[in-house]
């Protein structure tokens, strides 16, 4: 169950705006002339194709396709931003730099530098252009410069991780405080907990790395549209993601599941279908908007149609679920 304050933080991001910090994220500042070269012939998506304003979401894999960390790239006019999970930065720094010979890049680690703040809800776009008299860009991940309390920030459009519209506002994080407070002045609602979030990310099905998705997952097996491109060419671990997708499958799928009853299930639930396993749970929470536990877990691919029903079992515990895509329908 919750708490009034996760379910009103709950509603204001899915009928209007709340404010989310992600200060917790790593941050890799990468210069010199090869930098996009570089991280193109690395990660899965296409680097070398940024122009300063644009960005992507990006994995990098190992050699046989399985996710060792998924990280979002901003490319600014003399500089790629590369945002890690929390307490990443140092470990994904260590592991490009193993690669670079030659390359005139350079890789630094600057989190904590800025404050990363998000604005989610169908209301965010416009709160934000009201505040910043600034057009929000309308691709995600595109940036652009602009304005808030007095303080030079930047505008980046998010991909829906709560499955609603988010923009992300970056400044330096001396501003932090102050636009946080502009923000909250103009209708977002402080802070969105960590509980409403959870609830939130798993309905958008936006996976969690380190919770989600590991280093024993293969990338087709989670929804790849946002971390791959297929036409940029060779990167490490493209030659399994692409066999897959042209001569066979995976074994399993991250999908979502609604969980009957009013317990949440912790992850590492056991999922069961005809009575055999077909799975595991890797993030659940209680979702106020729809009464009932939401989940993300992986299933068998024989079990992974949504609408498939399906049992979770627990600590002597068990509760029926319905396999859902992802995004979650509402």
């Amino acid at each position: 169950m919750t708490d009034d304050r996760t379910a009103a933080d709950y509603a204001a991001v899915r009928g209007g705006v709340g404010l989310v910090d992600r200060g917790d994220l790593g941050v890799l500042d990468v210069t010199g002339r090869d930098r996009a070269a570089f991280l193109h012939a690395m990660l899965s998506n296409d680097i070398k194709g940024l122009t300063p304003g644009r960005g992507c979401a990006a994995s990098f894999l190992d050699v046989h396709g399985k996710v060792q960390v998924l990280l979002t790239v901003l490319a600014l006019d003399d500089r790629l931003l590369v945002l890690t999970p929390p307490g990443l930065a140092a470990k994904t720094l260590e592991a490009l730099d193993r690669y670079l010979f030659s390359e005139k890049a350079s890789f630094r680690e600057a989190t904590g530098e800025r404050a990363l703040l998000f604005l989610a809800g169908p209301q965010a776009p416009a709160l934000a252009a009201r505040l910043t008299g600034a057009a929000v860009p309308a691709e995600p991940w595109s940036h652009a410069a602009a304005s808030v309390a007095g303080h030079d920030v930047r505008l980046v459009r998010g991909a829906g991780e709560t499955g609603d519209p988010d923009v992300w506002v970056l400044c330096g994080a001396t501003a932090g405080p102050a636009v946080q407070d502009a923000l909250v002045a103009a209708g977002a609602r402080p802070v969105v907990s960590a509980e409403a979030l959870e609830a939130l990310r798993i309905e958008g099905g936006t996976p969690r790395f380190g919770q989600d998705v590991d280093g024993a997952v293969l990338l087709p097996e989670i929804p790849l549209g946002p971390f791959v491109s297929y036409t940029k060419g060779c990167y490490i671990g493209q030659e399994v993601v692409v066999r897959i997708r042209d001569r066979g499958h995976v074994n399993r799928h991250l999908r979502g599941l609604v969980i009957e009853g009013s317990a949440v299930p912790p992850p590492g639930a056991t999922i069961r279908a005809a009575g055999a396993e077909a799975g595991r749970v890797t993030s659940a929470a209680w979702s106020p908007g729809r009464r009932r536990a939401v989940a993300l877990g992986f299933l068998r691919r024989q079990h992974a149609e949504p609408g498939t029903a399906v049992t979770v079992q627990w600590d002597g515990s068990e509760a029926p679920a319905t396999v859902t895509a992802l995004p979650m329908p509402r």
